[in-house]
């Protein structure tokens, strides 16, 4: 039986189950609506109330209505797609282009500040040797070092390109991560310039490099195109130059120390790294070392009984003998530590010029000389004592933070390391000044910290590198048991004479390459104490002396009212100093005790006292205007000035 509808009856399957009849506009059934109520409003809203708060909340609002998931997917593979083309364009337009031309550098011109030549270096010391010559054990050692997935990978390492094109565009320096095939190309087709360009050629040449290449083939590129230090490119030199040996004869421990040594050649050349520096190039030998054994290329029980392999001494070049090689070596140091690479450096083409006053730089080597020979009390007889002197001197204008004149030993041609720069002697009196104005700070400075640590603080603030092992004595600053050299000290006290001012005593006047300059560090910084501590602890040091006398030195014009002087010796008798300052002069000489032949510390013996005073009065006598004008009186004192600080 059909049942019957009305023409105007909806049909019933449209409305929910068990439900019928017609809906309202807001999709309600009819029969559940109740009694129809005049107007639009029924319980105080409106009708389509409901049906306006659905509509709004699928609205999109703010940044939502212009960025969909299917926007920012399009965007994403537009911008993969617009990368990939790129790229693409650049590995075809971007060719393996002819080797450098390192192998041809020029010489690096150097000259004193009046524009007359000091020396003239860059002769390249490099022979290329097959792989076949190199040791296997040397080969892995290598990529232990620097890739230790060198064998499977493409040859680029993007994570390590980004890293280092970000470093370079935010001017955060150079950043590491690259391979051993990046480094190569580096190395061998283009320059040192730490530019954007230079990197993204660098990635692009490594990969074509890669495939047209065998992996030996790089490597063996690889380790002779390297600079490792001492003017040596390539493995065969750098044997020759560390261990004097031909590479085939390395072995596992030397081939780990030169593999270690192309992170930082200077900073890790055995000869003239500060103790710091050796213990880096150590930890990082020993990282080499436990990479083999975890490649399975070194037995383990072996490693366990290697011992670090200490290269010998190098050979300074025949034109940079005296005090050339000394001044040079310095002046690379500051050129380096302002952004220039060593190999960029070594490539050539470089004029220098230094702020060393020749005259200057004459009258102090010839002060130092006088005053290791005749000129202070010496038994005759004793030709040990006197091989086992060594002395360092640094003369710095604290106005302007130049250094002026620079002695850093007998002949750097048979003494290598600077006595001008090296900081493993303790400072001793010299460091009591120090602590005085750390006092004085203490007292305005907001920190909360100890009174050892704050002296520490002041110290690394007026430029001395101590660490905090330094402080480990509870009489380390009443002694001065912390290490430093002559040119930190002058730096210090110039910073005192620069009322508080941060002096870096800089040897560089100026810097050029084809024709560029390059862009020097200041000597001259912020503050690192308060004037009025600075001033201060002048006071305290000019008056301790008298007026116008020190230990036997009466001074000849009227200028002793601005001299001050800091004396005395070490509390283990190996270091004695003495340190002069005045507004325009401020000198620190360093005399030290090691043994001529193992070049370990000594104490200083039949050297009489007051040496390293002698050698500064000879020096202020042979017409260095700067300086007050002393004539000795009588001989130095019997025994060491104190230089006790008082409370303040």
């Amino acid at each position: 039986m059909r049942t019957r509808r009305s023409p105007d009856q909806k049909v019933s399957w449209l409305a929910p189950s068990g439900i019928s009849g017609e809906t309202d506009e807001a999709g309600t059934p009819e029969e559940t609506r109740g009694p129809q109520r005049e107007g639009r409003f029924r319980r105080g809203r409106p009708r389509n109330s409901g049906r306006r708060r659905r509509k709004s909340a699928g609205r999109r609002t703010g940044i939502r209505r212009f960025i969909t998931w299917r926007k920012a997917l399009a965007f994403v593979i537009s911008l993969v797609a617009l990368l990939i083309g790129g790229f693409t364009v650049l590995y075809v337009a971007i060719d393996i282009p002819q080797a450098n031309k390192l192998a041809q550098a020029q010489s690096n011109v150097y000259l004193f500040s009046d524009g007359t030549r000091l020396a003239r270096t860059g002769e390249i010391n490099r022979e290329t040797v097959p792989l076949s010559k190199v040791p296997e054990d040397v080969q892995r050692a290598f990529v232990a070092a620097e890739n230790k997935d060198f064998y499977s990978d493409s040859g680029v390492s993007l994570s390590g390109t980004a890293r280092g094109i970000l470093s370079t565009v935010t001017g955060k320096g150079k950043q590491g991560g690259s391979t051993i095939t990046q480094q190569y190309v580096k190395n061998y087709y283009l320059s040192q310039e730490q530019t954007v360009t230079r990197k993204v050629k660098e990635l692009v040449i490594s990969l074509k490099v890669d495939q047209q290449n065998s992996k030996d083939d790089i490597l063996a590129g690889y380790l002779n195109s390297s600079y490792y230090g001492r003017l040596a490119y390539g493995v065969q030199a750098a044997s020759r130059m560390y261990y004097r040996t031909e590479v085939q004869n390395l072995s596992v421990e030397q081939g780990a120390y030169l593999a270690a040594l192309l992170q930082a050649p200077s900073q890790y050349d055995w000869a003239i790294a500060s103790p710091e520096g050796k213990q880096l190039v150590t930890q990082r030998w020993n990282y080499v070392l436990d990479n083999m054994v975890e490649q399975g290329w070194l037995d383990k029980g072996k490693r366990q009984q290697m011992k670090f392999p200490v290269p010998v001494a190098p050979k300074q070049a025949a034109g940079l003998s005296g005090q050339t090689g000394y001044l040079v070596d310095a002046a690379r140091r500051e050129l380096m530590a302002s952004g220039v690479s060593e190999q960029e450096l070594a490539g050539g083409g470089w004029r220098i010029t230094l702020n060393i006053d020749p005259d200057k730089q004459r009258a102090l080597e010839q002060a130092v000389t006088t005053g290791l020979g005749g000129g202070v009390e010496a038994a005759a007889d004793n030709a040990v004592a006197d091989a086992n002197r060594q002395a360092g001197a640094v003369s710095v204008d604290p106005k302007s933070g130049s250094i002026v004149a620079l002695y850093g030993g007998r002949d750097s041609t048979r003494h290598y390391v600077s006595n001008a720069t090296r900081s493993d002697y303790q400072a001793g009196p010299t460091f009591e000044p120090i602590a005085m104005a750390a006092s004085m700070e203490a007292k305005t400075d907001a920190d909360d910290v100890s009174g050892t640590e704050h002296i520490r603080k002041t110290a690394t603030a007026l430029g001395m590198a101590v660490e905090t092992r330094d402080f480990a004595s509870s009489q380390a600053t009443t002694l001065g048991l912390m290490g430093a050299s002559p040119l930190e000290l002058a730096g210090v006290y110039s910073s005192f004479r620069h009322d508080g001012r941060k002096v870096t005593p800089s040897i560089l006047k100026s810097a050029e390459r084809d024709g560029e300059q390059t862009s020097l560090r200041g000597a001259i910084g912020g503050q690192a104490i308060d004037p009025r501590t600075a001033d201060t602890v002048t006071s305290y040091l000019r008056g301790d002396l008298g007026p116008g006398e020190s230990d036997g030195l009466r001074y000849a014009d009227d200028r002793e009212g601005t001299m001050t002087t800091t004396q005395g010796r070490t509390d283990d008798r190996k270091a004695e100093w003495f340190i002069g300052s005045t507004d325009e002069l401020v000198t620190a000489v360093g005399l030290f005790g090691e043994d001529a032949t193992t070049q370990k510390q000594v104490t200083l013996k039949n050297i009489g006292n007051g040496a390293p005073a002698i050698i500064w009065s000879s020096y202020a006598k042979r017409g260095v205007s700067a300086l007050p004008l002393p004539t000795p009186e009588s001989k130095a004192p019997d025994a060491p000035v104190s230089t006790d600080a008082p409370t303040p």
